[in-house]
């Protein structure tokens, strides 16, 4: 038996056994990650290389300075207040949640402002006897959109500025505008399926009792660790802004940030550490090793080349079914993962497509403006298509994760039977932004 075929099959059996929800998704990745190494598809050297330790680094290190400004009382504080102005409506409250989890994702990155709102949003609506998990969705599903508009805002973008050299401004000027628009639709697609649905509930008759107890109760803590924790989160979050200019990657900064805060805010480190998503870390790398292996014996590359052989030359044609296979790649195997191998293969087609440009190194080849619409292509096929099933985006993972530790479960087809109109929608948007904005103006 080849190597295609036995890292084929690891690879359909462990996406299938977690799309299945029979075991639990952790071990399902990490056993999957295991074989790739048994069957020798990879070596343990190869196989710890395909880890991504950027991303593994920010997770971890976002957690951790969460999981201390969480103590002071701040993101609970700032729920209430929030769900107080918007008179407890369900309907408000999940419209408002959004918008401020796509508005903070474009500027901290989806992930971490996951990682601030979800724990809040779980909160407020336990207490207002309300369902979480449709709220949860909504806000990941806004926070893949709106981190799509910017640099740091989602890490296929981030993967993306680091091998090209875009910058901040040239993702915020190309980006921005079509996730404004995506917002808007996001919201009405919302409605119809939770508003006009009446799917939300109706908030208990004690509701206007719990608000009116929360207005009077609800308190900042320790304003001492809170103001020490806000600086280390307004360093990291300038670090991210900057780290083009500081040559450090995002999870290195994070990192930093995380033994800043605790160094500055003295508190137990293995408190903190208990409280880090660690089921949603060994995902990641269990489902980074199944991927380099399917990486490894070149199947990625053989549906990518394949699909941009549809092209016939035209670059019109390629950026859209770069777009499209990003997006589609994206919802099966992480929107990282598929990234990181579209990455060399996008330089390779645009050599092709302009072979008068391809003496060029490759920063000055990305930022030619013949080749940067196969760059926002690529940046909105995959930030987009990560909301098309539960496996592909790490927000999408993290909020479940947190759900999950909370006790409330939303499982792989729940997410995705939300998701995946989204994602859709979504997509073919993007197709006539690029189309109209590069091409056909």
């Amino acid at each position: 038996m080849s190597d295609l075929t036995i890292a084929t099959a690891i690879f359909l059996v462990t996406y299938g056994v977690i799309v299945s929800e029979r075991l639990d998704r952790t071990v399902v990745a990490l056993a999957g990650g295991a074989l790739m190494i048994a069957f020798g598809i990879l070596d343990q050297r190869q196989a710890l290389e395909a880890i991504d330790p950027n991303t593994i680094a920010l997770l971890v290190g976002m957690m951790v300075i969460v999981n201390v400004l969480k103590r002071t009382g701040v993101f609970r504080y700032a729920g209430w207040r929030t769900a107080i102005a918007l008179g407890g409506d369900p309907w408000r409250m999940m419209v408002g949640f959004a918008l401020f989890t796509a508005v903070a994702s474009a500027f901290l990155d989806n992930v971490t402002t996951i990682l601030l709102i979800v724990p809040v949003t779980i909160a407020v609506c336990e207490d207002l006897e309300l369902d979480p998990r449709p709220f949860l969705i909504t806000q990941v599903i806004a926070s893949n959109i709106g981190g799509t508009a910017t640099l740091i805002g989602d890490p296929p973008n981030i993967l993306i500025g680091g091998a090209t050299g875009l910058d901040f401004i040239a993702f915020l000027v190309n980006l921005a505008p079509v996730v404004l628009v995506l917002l808007v639709l996001m919201l009405g697609g919302f409605w119809l399926v939770y508003r006009r649905s009446d799917r939300l509930g109706t908030p208990s008759p004690e509701s206007k009792r719990v608000l009116a107890q929360a207005e009077a109760g609800v308190h900042l803590g320790d304003r001492r660790l809170l103001r020490r924790s806000l600086f280390v989160l307004g360093l990291t979050i300038l670090g991210f802004f900057l780290h083009g200019a500081l040559h450090y990657q995002a999870g290195t900064i994070a990192m930093f940030g995380a033994v800043l805060v605790m160094l500055l805010s003295r508190v137990d480190l293995h408190d903190v550490l208990s409280e880090v998503e660690w089921p949603t870390i060994f995902f990641f790398i269990g489902l980074f090793i199944v991927v380099g292996g399917i990486e490894e014996i070149g199947l990625l590359e053989q549906m990518a080349q394949g699909a941009v052989s549809l092209t016939g030359g035209n670059v019109v044609i390629a950026a859209l079914v770069l777009l499209w296979f990003a997006g589609i790649a994206s919802a099966i195997v992480d929107n990282i993962p598929a990234v990181a191998t579209l990455i060399p293969l996008t330089f390779s087609v645009s050599r092709l497509l302009f072979p008068e440009l391809a003496g060029l190194e490759d920063a000055a080849l990305a930022a030619h403006p013949s080749v940067t619409p196969l760059w926002w292509a690529l940046a909105l096929g995959a930030c987009l298509g990560g909301n098309g099933t539960l496996v592909g985006a790490s927000a999408n993972l993290v909020a479940v994760g947190i759900a999950e530790r909370r006790g409330e479960r939303i499982g792989f087809w729940g997410f995705t039977r939300i998701g995946a109109p989204f994602a859709l929608v979504s997509l073919i948007v993007a197709s006539l932004y690029i189309w109209l904005r590069y091409f056909a103006l």
